[in-house]
């Protein structure tokens, strides 16, 4: 029974529980996200060629490992949410083993340290498994690098595997290269039994130096053999311009970014669900987690330590077992500050920004490790040991819950994605080359307009080579400015994808609105610059732009793997479908597809939805359904519709037959609707 309970209660196999309950649980419902979907399309589609060339720029060494791998691993996100959630296990099981060995009487605080780090709710891209799993990858060999060096003070044998560590590293990302400083100070805690202090600074340099040599050598790489920095260094510009005022500024972004990484950051996890937005199922899901990830993790504190030694036994009659002395305590508090302060320079040299928002949240990914020791190190400090047990196992227990909802989020998000591209599908049967698609901002949380070029391309040239990208979506703001200053007729667009290049034109741009619950909507140059159901007001105001004629109303895209199935079909498929019969001229056939969605129990969410349906009865003369649907929908905002419908009429009067019946209509539809 003892082995039983001591196997359950193992730090690998608790951070492992730990991790699936925050993690795994929804994996098989997520999805690509950010540059998942670029990247992976590239080396999946484009080739191995090009998923090199992509990464040419700045880093090479994720073009060989990805390589490596997806010759093996299918381009399904589930086995990349996997693969992901592996070295987020295997990095805590590091991590844990280093505070271990810095503070090996403190078993239960290297568990607690493990777990933190497992779930630092700084951090919140996870689900971002093709990217992430990449750096957690690169994120496990500097910290293995580490547990070595500490290893190899006992087993100088270890020290090769604690520099092949460090080397690949320092070859794969640079995320880390500063908090390689950090070696000396964890050094100099591994050497505290020795009393000497010139002895021991000697034992710590020694054992740094093979590292620090290496470390030198993979600056000198980067430097001379593979020089690509892509950040300006504008820290240093401002120096030499305003001296004083760039260093005020930069205390104030050191404290600011200290804030967020160890206070802000864990703040989040006792952020509440959205208990309209996430639904019953998830909330008693996520409090499903919060219970059994206390109910664990305050079982595996509160166990007896057999292992203790005599001394550390006599020692816990006045303190928790778990509680360090206040010079261990202080030590983590300082090892924590030291380490974010290195973790920072780089982004702080930059003028990057360290934030808890998506995508800059990423940023916080340097600061976990001491964020990490440094709340251990302030909750040790408390001098109740109840206190200490209830604070940790709350604070983990939290965190894992609100992992579990960004997850949540992740997974909403990449529904919302897959449906933006079957009704794109459903209305777009092809686009002409070189197009550039317009689109909304705020549809989608987790996606870029880069990302969403990808599939995009995918759908519409499935045998895209790296020498020309077709296709490209663009978010108004991101590439025209925050008012669409910079948006011109006959202005040539120019987009280096990195693997290939895309050409295009602004007289050849397809605008598009997405805004779920409506559906996709192609924008009407004719009609759509007065709609203000569009809430981007750029969209409107570039409404003129849009060129729905890029369309071409012959083919049949194929969906990628990775958006199997097909939805269901309702509203927004036979609006779609109608308004491809629309661009047809095939008006009958647009009729009978409205008769479908009207009779389908479901309903549009944009009253603008009906007004393929009012074009198509008038264009077969069904000019009482034309005039009631016109009504119903300017009953919904009369203020709203009254500038839409008046043009729509407008043009149904220019396209269609003279008839008693239709000059009737028109009349009372006018004379209701008060149009010029």
């Amino acid at each position: 029974m003892k082995r039983i309970l001591a196997f359950i209660t193992s730090p690998p196999l608790i951070l492992a529980g730990i991790a699936v309950l925050a993690y795994g649980i929804l994996a098989p419902q997520l999805g690509f996200y950010w540059d998942d979907l670029p990247m992976s399309w590239i080396r999946y589609e484009l080739g191995q060629e090009a998923f090199t060339q992509y990464f040419s720029t700045n880093r090479p060494a994720w073009g060989v490992w990805y390589g490596l791998l997806t010759k093996f691993i299918p381009h399904k996100p589930v086995y990349w949410q996997i693969i992901a959630l592996f070295w987020y296990w295997f990095s805590s099981v590091i991590v844990w083993g280093i505070f271990a060995k810095l503070f090996p009487e403190r078993k239960k605080l290297a568990l607690i340290s493990g777990l933190l780090f497992l779930l630092y709710t700084g951090f919140n891209q996870h689900p971002v498994s093709f990217n992430y799993g990449y750096l957690f990858t690169v994120y496990s060999l500097y910290l293995l690098s580490l547990l070595a060096m500490l290893w190899g003070i006992k087993k100088p044998r270890l020290l090769y595997l604690g520099l092949l560590a460090s080397a690949l590293n320092l070859i794969m990302a640079e995320y880390f290269f500063t908090l390689d400083f950090i070696r000396p100070f964890l050094l100099w805690i591994a050497f505290q039994h020795i009393a000497d202090l010139k002895e021991r600074a000697s034992r710590v340099f020694s054992t740094w130096l093979p590292y620090l040599i290496l470390f030198f050598a993979g600056i000198a790489g980067r430097s001379l053999i593979f020089n690509n920095q892509i950040y300006e260094y504008k820290l240093l510009d401002n120096l030499r311009a305003a001296p004083l005022l760039t260093i005020w500024d930069l205390a104030q972004t050191i404290l600011l970014s200290l804030w967020t990484t160890f206070i802000l950051a864990w703040s989040q996890a006792f952020t509440p669900p959205d208990f309209e937005l996430q639904g019953k199922v998830t909330i008693t899901i996520y409090l499903g987690i919060v219970f059994i990830s206390f109910g664990l993790v305050f079982f595996a504190l509160i166990q007896k330590n057999n292992t203790l030694s005599e001394k550390s036994k006599a020692q816990s009659k006045k303190n928790f077992i778990t509680t360090p002395r206040t010079k261990e305590a202080l030590s983590l508090i300082a090892i924590g500050i030291l380490s974010a302060l290195l973790a920072g320079v780089p982004f702080w040299l930059t003028d990057l920004p360290i934030s808890l928002a998506f995508p800059a949240s990423r940023a916080t990914f340097p600061f976990m490790l001491g964020s990490v020791f440094f709340t251990i190190g302030i909750i040790s400090l408390i001098p109740r040991k109840e206190l200490q047990i209830i604070l940790f196992t709350t604070l983990i227990a939290f965190s894992a819950g609100r992992q579990f909802l960004w997850a949540d989020e992740f997974r909403r998000d990449w529904i919302v994605q897959k449906n933006l591209f079957w009704q794109m599908s459903w209305r777009i049967p092809d686009l002409e080359e070189n197009t550039l698609v317009l689109m909304n901002e705020g549809a989608l949380k987790f996606y870029a307009d880069n990302s969403l070029s990808a599939p995009l391309n995918w759908i519409y040239e499935p045998d895209a080579s790296a020498d020309h990208i077709p296709y490209m979506v663009f978010h108004p703001r991101t590439r025209f400015g925050v008012d669409g200053e910079n948006l011109e007729e006959d202005m040539p667009l120019y987009h280096d994808f990195i693997a290939g290049e895309f050409n295009g034109n602004t007289d050849q741009m397809l605008l598009i609105n997405f805004s779920p619950p409506g559906c996709l909507h192609i924008i009407d140059p004719e009609i759509d610059s007065e709609n203000k159901f569009i809430s981007d007001i750029l969209i409107r105001n570039a409404a003129p732009f849009s060129r729905p004629e890029l369309i071409l109303d012959q083919g049949e895209p194929t969906l990628p793997e990775i958006y199997a199935p097909e939805p269901k079909h309702g509203w927004c498929y036979y609006f779609q479908r109608a308004e491809l019969a629309r661009q047809r001229g095939d008006w009958e056939q647009a009729v009978k597809l409205g008769e479908k969605a009207f009779d389908s129990g479901d309903y549009p969410n944009d009253p603008t939805e009906n007004f393929v349906f009012i074009e198509a009865y008038a264009h077969v003369n069904d000019w009482e359904n034309a005039e009631q649907v016109s009504t119903r929908a300017k009953q919904i905002s009369p203020s709203y519709m009254t500038p839409l419908l008046c043009p729509l009429w407008e043009r149904i009067d220019s396209d269609t037959s003279d008839s008693p019946e239709k000059k009737e209509v028109l009349s009372r539809v006018i004379r209701d609707l008060g149009c010029k």
